[in-house]
C-alpha cells in the first residue's frame, strides 16, 4: 500500500481563473523586471568603481614613474615626430592594460608619447596648484606640495623632510598624498574618475 502512495505523489495541479492567471503573470513580470534592473544597476556601479580604482591606480603609477618618464623624454635619442595621438588616447590605452610594467613601457615606446603624458601631467598639476591657491585652504596647498615634493621635483624630499617642513607627522604625509592623488586622478583622467564611495 505504501508503494501506491509513493507512486501517486507528484506535482500538484492548481487551477487558476483567467484573471488570477493574468495577475500572477503581471506580478511575476514586474518582479523579474525589478530584479533585472537592480542587477544591472549593481553591475554598472561595480564597473564604475573598478574603473575609478583603475584610474586612481594609474595616477599613482604615473606619479611614481614621473621622473623616469621625464628623463626618458628628455634624453631620448629619437626625435619627436608629429603625432596624432593625444593625452586622452594614451590615457585610454592605459586603462586597457593591467600590468604596471607594460603600462610604463607603452608610454616610453616613443619620445613623443612620453612627452605628451609628461606635458599632460604637468598641466594638470598646474591646474591643481591653481585650484589649491584659489581655495584659500592651507591643507589643499600642502597636499599639492606633498605630491610635488615626493614625485615631481627634480630632487625628491623624504616623507620625514616633508613632515618636518610642515610640522606634521609622517602618517599625515600619506593621508595628504592619498587625498591629492584622488584630486589628480580626477584632473588627469577626467571627472568620471572620481569614485562615489571615496
Amino acid at each position: 500500500m505504501e508503494e501506491n502512495k509513493a507512486a501517486k505523489v507528484g506535482p500538484e495541479l492548481v487551477v487558476l481563473g483567467r484573471e488570477d492567471f493574468h495577475e500572477l503573470l503581471e506580478k511575476a513580470a514586474i518582479t523579474g523586471a525589478r530584479m533585472g534592473v537592480e542587477m544591472y544597476q549593481s553591475e554598472a556601479s561595480n564597473a564604475r568603481k573598478k574603473a575609478a580604482d583603475r584610474r586612481l591606480h594609474n595616477t599613482k603609477l604615473l606619479l611614481k614613474n614621473f621622473r623616469a618618464l621625464e628623463e626618458n623624454a628628455e634624453n631620448s635619442v629619437f626625435g619627436r615626430t608629429q603625432m596624432e595621438e593625444s593625452a586622452s588616447d594614451i590615457l585610454d590605452d592605459m586603462m586597457g592594460l593591467y600590468d604596471d610594467d607594460t603600462i610604463i613601457d607603452s608610454i616610453r615606446r616613443s619620445a613623443t608619447r612620453t612627452a605628451v603624458i609628461i606635458a599632460h601631467v604637468r598641466t594638470m598639476l598646474k591646474v591643481y596648484e591653481d585650484l589649491s591657491r584659489q581655495s584659500n585652504n592651507d591643507l589643499d596647498s600642502r597636499r599639492c606640495s606633498v605630491i610635488k615634493k615626493l614625485y615631481i621635483d627634480r630632487t625628491p624630499s623624504s616623507r620625514q623632510e616633508i613632515a618636518d617642513e610642515y610640522f606634521i607627522s609622517v602618517d599625515t604625509t600619506y593621508t595628504d598624498e592619498r587625498i591629492a592623488t584622488r584630486t589628480l586622478a580626477a584632473l588627469i583622467f577626467g571627472v568620471d574618475s572620481i569614485c562615489m564611495n571615496g
